[in-house]
């Protein structure tokens, strides 16, 4: 078996506010012995911790350190969105006889940060050979067209990807925002679904109402039902406060100020009311009277809820339901204004990984941290779902085997474990983490408990660094209390 080599080296995906990382009896039985080494693109790679249920899997961040051990030309990329804001990142590619090895790492490296940090424009400076590659696949008509399409949609300009040099390389201009936190006065705090909307009224910090009613926004194509059950959860809050002073208001969707650009709650709306949807959270809010209003991806206030709960920043949130869904605040308790889209994020570099069938991409993160990875994985653990169930009529199936006790379907969750733990390693590159928080229906139950234990074994195991630096765990009973509307009606200065 060949020598084990243990590297620790500079981050070449961090910016500024990370320095190093370190690399590091179940059904069917987890070996904790080193496995032999495998190859893929002529890089050989090992990692301890293989999913027993899908030994194919190629962890993105194992296999990118064994890549990165020998790699050497130096490039750069700067990912630019809304109002001007670039994010700047540095890695190297190995030298020119790898070329399949190397238009695979740089093309999963920016996937990812087009998913993690998103953005308009991706300039590249280095390596140009590759990069031209990358720039065929990232156009219309390209292998990446779904990428091109969703930033169209959120900037309302196509996806940009240019060469340079150093020369003409942009700065990195970053603006977190600071929102949250704000408790004074009298709040509505609004947190829409996708099966349900949920609303508070609070005062100076304290729920003295709360609602939550089931909805279908979804399934509409007339914006007025998504218009009118807003407003009324509005009026309702409302009415039992002396007044209001803000509105906060947390949503699934990706944002440019208030302006829902892509959001699934009005996926059946006609484009021709793009900018009514696009007003739609502002125009509910005058309704009410001129205060001000601020709207956040859920994600965000799903991490800002953490945040205030647990008194810290550095916090993020992932919700394992129908698909992944990721938010950060960083450690002064700030939003960075980046898309954190981690569910078309690459996460396993298998090629004959699940497609995703939206962005009909292999190994992202929607596969692996859903309920759709609780479906892929149960044929293999001997589990037979009936095919007229819903998805999440089958995880429900899922999750009664294993509160039963049924060994494969317990053992699901240990997959799960192993993939978060993996991921982790390759989240941990670009946020600065010390709180994980798993939410979510597939991390209820005894199956949520099975996960973050075997996280954090191979955390602790293969990745000592990240374990004594960031804590996973499922929200305690303080943040459930924060809740998510309540954080919502904190996001506004009033």
């Amino acid at each position: 078996m060949p020598t084990v080599i243990h590297i620790l080296e500079f981050c070449p995906f961090a910016h500024n506010f990370i320095g190093k990382w370190a690399k590091g009896s179940r059904f069917p039985p987890a070996t904790t012995e080193r496995i032999r080494f495998m190859k893929y693109l002529d890089i050989e790679f090992d990692y301890i911790n293989k999913p027993s249920l899908e030994p194919e899997f190629i962890p993105f961040g194992v296999w990118a350190d064994a890549y990165l051990a020998a790699a050497d030309r130096p490039f750069e990329v700067a990912v630019e969105r809304d109002n001007g804001n670039i994010s700047v990142f540095s890695s190297f590619l190995r030298e020119e006889s790898y070329e399949a090895a190397n238009y695979r790492y740089m093309e999963r490296f920016i996937k990812f940060l087009l998913w993690s940090v998103g953005g308009w424009k991706i300039t590249i400076c280095g390596c140009e050979e590759t990069a031209a590659k990358l720039q065929d696949a990232y156009r219309e008509g390209g292998s990446r067209e779904f990428d091109v399409h969703f930033a169209d949609d959120v900037f309302e300009r196509g996806l940009l990807v240019e060469i340079t040099d150093k020369e003409h390389f942009p700065k990195a201009n970053e603006h977190p925002r600071p929102v949250g936190g704000h408790l004074n006065g009298c709040r509505i705090g609004f947190d829409a679904g996708g099966s349900d909307r949920k609303v508070s009224a609070v005062i100076d910090g304290t729920s003295v109402y709360s609602e939550e009613v089931e909805w279908f926004p979804k399934l509409s194509e007339d914006l007025s039902y998504q218009y009118n059950g807003i407003v009324e959860a509005f009026k309702t809050a409302a009415s039992k406060m002396p007044r209001v002073d803000a509105i906060g208001i947390s949503s699934a969707g990706t944002f440019v100020g208030n302006s829902p650009m892509v959001c699934s709650l009005f996926i059946k709306i006609p484009r021709s009311q793009r900018e009514e949807v696009k007003t739609i959270y502002d125009r509910a809010a005058k309704e009410i009277g001129d205060v001000p209003v601020v709207v956040a991806n859920d994600g965000d206030v799903t991490a800002l809820a953490g945040a205030m709960s647990l008194g810290s920043g550095s916090v993020m949130g992932i919700a394992m339901g129908t698909s992944e869904a990721a938010g950060y605040v960083d450690a002064q308790g700030r939003i960075l204004g980046w898309y954190n889209e981690l569910a078309f994020a690459p996460v396993d570099l298998n090629e004959d990984a699940t497609v995703d069938e939206w962005s009909t991409d292999r190994g992202v993160g929607c596969k692996y941290f859903s309920q759709d990875a609780v479906i892929k994985l149960a044929p293999r653990a001997g589990i037979e779902l009936d095919e007229s169930l819903s998805l999440a009529q089958k995880l429900k199936e899922v999750q009664k085997l294993a509160e039963a006790g049924h060994e494969g379907a317990r053992e699901i969750f240990v997959n799960i474990g192993v993939y978060l733990a993996h991921t982790l390693s390759l989240y941990a590159r670009i946020y600065d983490l010390k709180y994980l928080l798993v939410l979510g229906r597939v991390a209820s139950g005894i199956g949520g408990d099975l996960l973050i234990e075997e996280c954090n074994r191979i955390l602790k195991e293969e990745y000592p660094e990240l374990y004594d630096r960031i804590k996973v765990m499922l929200p305690d009973e303080k943040a459930r209390r924060v809740g998510q509307s309540i954080a919502a009606a904190s996001l506004p200065e009033a």
